[in-house]
């Protein structure tokens, strides 16, 4: 690497990655303004302000040519801007519903908001990463990120039992990636996707696919992938609930992202295809029948975030351009959904513990005491199953009809008769909520939930963006020229 143009580059550089370089300084500042004003009431202000931002930038790049920065070592425009964009809207979102949320849990503390952003910047360098060692570094730095807020509530044992648990299961598949980017360079002498690709279609033996596996170990832990799940559960019962939100949607659309680039420029697709079908098929499977016997209901919806990361493994396994399009629109579809959910959730939580022993039944008749909230949840539970004209139908057959086109008509059956299961359990929580009498309730539960302006504003701008992603089909078009010869020419 030729690093002699190095500082007359980097303006430019610093240009293309606009967004990253303002969420990691308003980190900073937070970390220093925290030390002088501590629980300052500008500070999610700051936090939102950068993120909001971000966002703005990435999307007005979205139309813009896919380019590198930094020596080839991240991706700019394009398909990254789009997972750049989805990744700072649901921080964006996130850090507005935290405000009201960790404040009444009385732990309203400015390190919160510097562990979002600081998480976010890893996210931004793992979805926009065209090198293994730009996607190991936004790995770990978004990775510690989420360990921390997963247990900063200390004086919960629940909360600080899910993070040790995240964290020793998470450094045991750091090993595993690790070895695979070290077992990949041995067999190939890059860490480059395009020379990865070029290596592979030449001569790929035994090290270098036992380094793509040993990979993709690692990618399945992060994206939720049975059988590398078995930290979800917990770590979502566990996390105060608007940070599960935050955790589950924009981390897992980061990884994602990282895994379908892998997938598509450095790895030949007859090669893997199939092995995308198997984890898909144990996922929706896993994720969908455990969910049946849910009573916690953050518990219910991890295994419903772990049977979604099945459903986007089915457009992976397609191996095509509309298989990769259509797991990226499904990724902000489920975003939407889950920010919408958890949001509901952080509302109408009373047990003193982040939800994390507050049982469905307990929320008998909430839907005639909280309306609003209920109705909105109706609308995140049928776009959850797929029913349309919400987006979440729609999403669903932007992954299942690629796979249909790539002969397997077998998987799409296995995946549209997991979906019919999990209706059970998502309309399990409209029953609760509109047909049982609030006399079954928990005493506790009868409480007073106060809905704070911006708390509603986020939940009614998902309810939004459901019904018009459901019935146009603009922002998947968007997406279906992401992966286009054009992008394929990026490649260093």
């Amino acid at each position: 690497m030729d690093l002699s143009q190095a500082y007359s580059m980097m303006w430019t550089d610093l240009g293309a990655t606009l967004s990253l370089v303002v969420v990691a300084l308003a980190g900073l500042i937070l970390v220093v303004f925290d030390a002088f004003k501590p629980r300052h009431a500008a500070t999610p202000w700051i936090a939102g302000l950068a993120l909001t931002i971000g966002f703005v930038i990435e999307m007005m790049h979205i139309g813009s040519p896919e380019g590198l920065a930094w020596y080839d070592m991240v991706r700019t425009g394009g398909s990254a801007a789009f997972v750049n964009a989805l990744v700072l809207g649901s921080g964006a979102l996130s850090v507005v519903l935290c405000v009201p949320y960790l404040e009444r849990i009385k732990h309203n503390i400015g390190e919160v908001y510097a562990m979002i952003l600081f998480a976010t910047v890893g996210m931004l360098v793992l979805g926009s990463a065209n090198n293994l060692i730009t996607v190991f570094v936004g790995l770990e730095t978004m990775s510690i990120c989420l360990y921390i807020l997963t247990g900063f509530v200390r004086s919960e044992s629940g909360s600080t039992e899910s993070a040790l648990k995240y964290f020793l299961l998470g450094a045991f598949s750091t090993g595993f990636f690790l070895y695979g980017i070290t077992l990949i360079y041995g067999a190939t002498g890059s860490m480059e996707f395009g020379a990865i690709r070029a290596a592979a279609d030449a001569s790929a033996g035994f090290m270098f696919w036992g380094g793509v596996s040993l990979l993709l170990v690692g990618f399945l832990f992060k994206v939720s992938a049975a059988p590398f799940h078995m930290w979800t559960p917990d770590v979502y019962q566990g996390a105060p609930t608007t940070l599960t939100g935050y955790m589950s949607t924009a981390s897992k659309a980061a990884a994602f992202a990282a895994l379908v680039v892998v997938l598509w420029k450095a790895l030949p697709a007859e090669r893997w295809a199939d092995v995308m079908a198997v984890f898909a098929v144990i996922t929706m499977i896993l994720g969908n029948v455990i969910a049946l016997s849910q009573q916690n209901i953050k518990r219910m919806l991890a295994y419903s975030s772990i049977a979604h990361a099945g459903y986007v493994l089915v457009g992976l396994a397609a191996g095509t351009q509309a298989g990769y399009s259509g797991a990226l629109f499904y990724l902000m579809v489920y975003t939407i959904m889950n920010i919408g959910a958890f949001g509901v959730l952080a509302l109408l939580e009373w047990d003193g513990k982040e939800g994390s022993e507050q049982t469905l039944e307990s929320l008998a008749g909430i839907g005639y005491r909280k309306p609003f909230l209920a109705w909105s949840m109706a609308v995140f539970m049928f776009s959850l199953s797929g029913f349309p004209p919400l987006a979440g139908f729609l999403g669903k057959w932007a992954v299942f009809a690629p796979a249909v086109e790539a002969d397997l008509v077998w998987l799409a059956i296995i995946g549209v008769l997991t979906s019919a299961v999990s209706a059970y359990y998502y309309l399990r929580v409209l029953v609760v909520f509109f047909m049982k009498s609030a006399d079954d309730a928990s005493p506790a539960a009868s409480m007073t939930f106060d809905v704070p302006r911006s708390s509603a504003f986020v939940i009614a701008a998902c309810v939004v963006l459901l019904l018009l992603f459901g019935v146009t089909t603009f922002a998947l078009d968007v997406t279906q020229g992401f992966f286009g010869p054009a992008s394929m020419a990026t490649l260093p």
